[in-house]
């Protein structure tokens, strides 16, 4: 199930957790984040490939593109015996920012987004079906966990595709991690 918790970006204890998905959604536009669910009933195979979820996934990548004309449209996802997962995980729990704004619709598994914005950290689990925009320049990090299983198409306004901005701070450390969190 999709959830939200919020805390203060000092005080990783206390956070405050929120189910509702349209209450999720509204906190989340709070901060200029869209989230939002889409059908993500495609039938695929396990070792399905990019170019056949993109397939798969054809109308709601036009729908998408046609709104915002999109250069760089790509699939991403990890399952528990990917033998780099450690260092895939590792490279997107170090909190960074994109010049672009990033759009990932979640066609299998889940994952967490962590939005560092205003003295708040919002802990985003997104899971199959939910579609969500992090604004460009938007300070965050990301978790799958230590054992991954997540599929998402990631789209991107640029020609380079993911280029992430590190900022060097090890808030991420300090939070509880995707494993905790969904536990």
């Amino acid at each position: 199930m999709t959830q939200l918790t919020i805390y203060p970006d000092n005080q990783p204890e206390q956070g405050v957790k929120i189910t509702d998905f349209s209450e999720i959604a509204s906190a989340l536009s709070s901060i200029n984040v869209l989230l939002e669910k889409w059908e993500a009933g495609q039938p695929l195979a396990k070792d399905a490939s990019s170019e056949d979820v993109m397939k798969a996934y054809d109308h709601a990548i036009k729908q998408l593109n046609e709104k915002y004309n999109f250069k760089t449209i790509d699939v991403m996802g990890l399952n528990p015996d990917h033998p780099d997962k450690d260092a895939m995980r590792q490279k997107f729990l170090a909190e960074h920012t994109h010049a672009d704004f990033e759009i990932r619709f979640f066609i299998e598994g889940s994952g967490i987004f962590y939005l560092h914005v205003d003295g708040k950290v919002y802990a985003t689990l997104c899971e199959k079906g939910d579609l969500i925009s992090v604004p460009a320049n938007t300070t965050h990090w990301f978790d799958m966990g230590t054992d991954p299983y997540f599929k998402c198409i990631r789209f991107f306004t640029t020609d380079e595709g993911w280029v992430g901005n590190f900022t060097g701070s090890e808030i991420a450390k300090d939070f509880p991690d995707f494993n905790t969190l969904t536990a």
